[in-house]
């Protein structure tokens, strides 16, 4: 009873999983023609679609963009260089050698 009660589950998983592949590949294919073929072009849509970009319209959002990754350059530098000065300028240990 069990087995055949555990062919029946993995068959309905399998079935459902066989219909959403034909779903996300009709819709990817959807999505494609829609975007020209032009598989940047449609993660660039999506990217506009769900806020992870903005586009930028005029100058001042250009300027406001570019300056909001200046200061996160500035932080990085200002982490890195203290750690980097320290390993450029730690003393090297002498080691004795030995015959």
């Amino acid at each position: 009873m069990e087995k055949t009660s555990s062919k029946t589950i993995s068959r309905v998983i399998l079935g459902i999983g066989s219909i959403m592949c034909l779903w996300v590949g009709a819709a990817l294919t959807g999505a494609l023609s829609q975007a020209n073929w032009s598989i940047s072009q449609l993660a660039g849509q999506y990217m506009v679609a769900s806020g992870m970009i903005k586009p930028l319209h005029t100058l001042v959002d250009f300027y406001t963009h570019i300056k909001g990754i200046e200061y996160l350059i500035c932080v990085a530098f200002f982490v890195a260089f203290p750690a980097f000065y320290r390993y450029i300028s730690k003393e090297k240990k002498k080691v004795p050698v030995t015959k």
